[in-house]
């Protein structure tokens, strides 16, 4: 980490370089103390803004594919700012759809694998990640970044979610709304934003009960035991020191619980006092198994900029938590073993960014990113003492296991932005990340380089390479001490427990856009990388905790095709993606697996679970406005030809992954009515069909690489909401 110090004063030596901070700029025309609130406000703006677009250039997006998404867009989509963040990236290309309850999405054939920036600055990672604790009320914009990711973005580089808040600046004032519908639905929200002479800030809040909270098991419309109370805050403060430099402040906390969903019909086994089970001495659809979560995250952040030199440096620190309850007596029933398993994380760290406009062909910029975590787990697992078959020989009893596992982070970049003429812009750099655990101790430089090709206004042509780095998600790396089970119910099928290790992978992306006339734009993005312990994750066992572990080889690729249209009042997009993810050898956490999977594994290339081969994504909307009122209506698609499955070959032997469930589409559609009151207020009125049709899918159908149970997509659900903003 030493080595790692000069980047760390960079920034500070740039800007002795530079001097002192210029002068502030002369003040508006018309400036006087009759009308001071009113200039104090529009200064705030002009600087704000101005302090926005210099952050802007600390971190580009150059070379790499970016999908963009606003509060007007979200608006448009199902469920609108009620939905699941989730369900709002699974919009863009090349994103497959699996658990909701996770927030799991797919991005380019990878499991997970995505940072989340709110403002240029990195969340630290959470057991059950971002897709369920952000909300999208807060977004004013969001950006999903892929491909060969310039220099300035580590670890975590399947996507970036890229979020700009909101600001009291554009939109003052508040709203409330009431939500519900199907399945019990019931949310209540607000937001509050506004500004006075060198601050502006933006809060919002929501409490969300459905009896939907997990994905349902069965093809049945309500799922049993499903019920689901989530609460959701986010604060976000800025406060402009002066016109060159700004203090912001973020904060956010959510805490979520769940009833794990029942399948009933289920043939149970021994009981706990470990004789055989007796006919109605259980039923499956009264297993009463919980997950509950926490997540919190805080960050401060300073801005600066002096002339051609802007630079950030942000502190951030996050705890999450997850803790599954079992129903001891039904899961011994059914499963011979029942885990009472809790995993808390805590991470703090720091991150500086700067960038420094050198001439006209060449911007610097660098940075460095430090951060610490701490893993606490406690599990208490019941289990029988079994004989040689697997047979129960007694009554059950509790093994208890603790452990604690620390890990460090640690990046460094710095890179180059050369503008060789109008048209070709190059660029070019390298990271040194770093990783050090308990367990492993690992790095890498990683170079990186970028063309972005404008031949005319309407064309654009992007393409990398990438050398990236990431080690394992620390909540998701098993600290159980596999021997101690032997001779148990629980017992592994193998003793083996190599270590998780970072994936090293070589990313490949080109891709074009054309601009057409009338609105009308299309694309096209090809990609392909090859990986070193190809890391992924999975569900072993009762819990939605996941557990990683790495292929010894992994291979990606794909091509997305996009395209969307503007006219007036009218919008459509629509994007297809095809995607191939592959891995040969399990070569940690080998406990896990059954041994034939794992002979079978050594030798071939099986397909990821989450390998969806075909995904796709449509929406259309149209809006008016007549007097005082404004309306718009969508009609929104995803299609998907299916997660994986294991499939039997001809000889009987059943092939990990080898197959997929069947292909599946929903459709849905809603309206939105938004009436203009008198002292600019508003009444919002909105109408939502999920899956119009009732179409009955299945996401995973239990079997497959770390799938823990069947989960269907939800049936036809009718929502609605009422919202007054003032």
């Amino acid at each position: 980490m030493k080595s790692l110090f000069p980047f760390s004063i960079f920034l500070a030596l740039a800007a002795v370089a530079h001097g002192q901070a210029s002068p502030p700029a002369d003040p508006p025309a018309g400036n006087s103390t009759d009308t001071e609130e009113p200039v104090i406000k529009l200064e705030n703006f002009v600087v704000s803004e101005h302090l926005d677009q210099a952050r802007e250039t600390i971190m580009p997006s150059l070379g790499a594919s970016t999908f963009t998404v606003d509060a007007a867009q979200i608006a448009i989509e199902p469920l609108g700012a009620n939905a699941p963040f989730s369900q709002v990236i699974l919009r863009a290309p090349g994103v497959a759809q699996d658990s909701e309850a996770n927030g799991d999405l797919h991005v380019r054939g990878e499991h997970g694998n995505l940072q989340y920036r709110i403002n240029n600055v990195l969340l630290p990672e959470g057991i059950t990640g971002f897709g369920l604790e952000l909300d999208p009320r807060f977004v004013g914009s969001m950006q999903l970044i892929t491909g060969a990711l310039p220099a300035q973005y580590g670890f975590r580089t399947a996507g970036v979610v890229d979020i700009k808040t909101k600001s009291g600046l554009f939109d003052s004032g508040s709203e409330a709304e009431l939500y519900g519908g199907s399945y019990d639905t019931v949310r209540t929200s607000f937001e509050q934003s506004g500004s006075t002479r060198n601050v502006n800030y933006f809060v919002d809040g929501s409490i969300t009960h459905n009896d939907i909270g997990i994905e349902n098991p069965t093809a049945s419309a309500t799922p049993l035991h499903d019920a689901t109370t989530q609460y959701k805050a986010f604060g976000y403060v800025s406060y402009v020191l002066d016109p060159s430099s700004r203090l912001s402040f973020m904060a956010s906390a959510s805490s979520s619980a769940f009833q794990v969903p029942d399948t009933p019909g289920l043939s149970a086994g021994t009981s706990p006092d470990g004789t055989p089970w007796v006919p109605g001495a259980f039923d499956s659809s009264r297993l009463d198994e919980r997950q509950n979560e926490q997540n919190t995250y805080g960050v401060a952040a300073y801005e600066k900029t002096l002339g051609d030199l802007n630079f950030q440096v942000a502190g951030y620190g996050r705890f999450s938590s997850a803790h599954f309850i079992p129903d001891v007596t039904g899961d011994l029933y059914f499963n011979g073993v029942a885990t009472d398993i809790d995993r808390q994380v805590a991470a703090a760290g720091i991150q500086a960014d700067g960038g420094d406009i050198l001439n006209d062909h060449h911007t610097v910029r660098a940075g460095v990113m430090l951060l610490g975590e701490n893993l606490t787990t406690h599990a208490a697992t019941t289990v029988f003492p079994v004989d040689t078959h697997g047979d129960a020989t007694g009554p059950a009893f509790v093994i208890r296991q603790n452990g604690r596992q620390h890990a460090d982070f640690y990046g460094a970049y710095l890179q180059d932005e050369w503008k060789v003429s109008r048209k070709v812009t190059v660029n070019y750099g390298a990271r040194a990340d770093g990783y050090s655990s308990s367990t492993d101790q690992e790095g890498q430089i990683s170079p990186r380089v970028s063309v972005l090709i404008e031949p005319t206004k309407s064309t654009s042509i992007h393409a990398g390479y990438s050398r990236y780095f990431t080690p394992p998600p620390l909540e998701n790396v098993s600290a159980t001490a596999v021997a101690v089970f032997a001779g148990t119910s629980n017992a592994a099928p193998t003793l083996q427990d190599d270590p998780v290790r970072a994936e090293r992978a070589d990313y490949f992306d080109i891709g074009l856009t054309q601009k057409l006339h009338h609105g009308l734009q299309v694309g096209i993005d090809t990609y392909y990388k090859t990986a070193k312990d190809q890391l992924d994750d999975g569900l072993f066992g009762q819990s939605l905790i996941q557990s990683a572990f790495n292929y010894r080889d992994g291979r990606v690729y794909g091509v997305e095709l996009s395209s969307s249209y503007t006219s007036g009042g009218f919008t459509a997009y629509a994007n297809v993606a095809r995607s191939i993810a592959q891995g040969r050898d399990w070569i940690s956490a080998q406990f896990l697996f059954d041994p034939a999977d794992l002979a079978y594994v050594k030798n071939h290339w099986i397909y990821l679970d989450h390998a969806q081969q075909l995904s796709g994504s449509f929406g259309a909307a149209y809006s008016w406005k007549h007097r005082q009122q404004r309306t718009q209506v969508y009609v929104d698609l995803l299609y998907g030809s299916g997660l994986r499955n294991d499939a039997v070959d001809s000889s009987g032997n059943v092939i990990p992954n080898g197959g997929s469930v069947p292909a599946y589409h929903t459709l849905s559609t809603g309206v939105e009515q938004k009436f203009e009151l008198s002292d600019h207020r508003e009444l919002k009125a909105r109408l939502d069909i999920v899956n119009l049709t009732d179409e009955k899918y299945e996401l995973r159908d239990g079997s497959g690489v770390g799938v823990n149970a069947a989960q269907y997509g939800m049936r036809r659900g009718i929502f609605g909401s009422l919202g007054i903003a003032f």
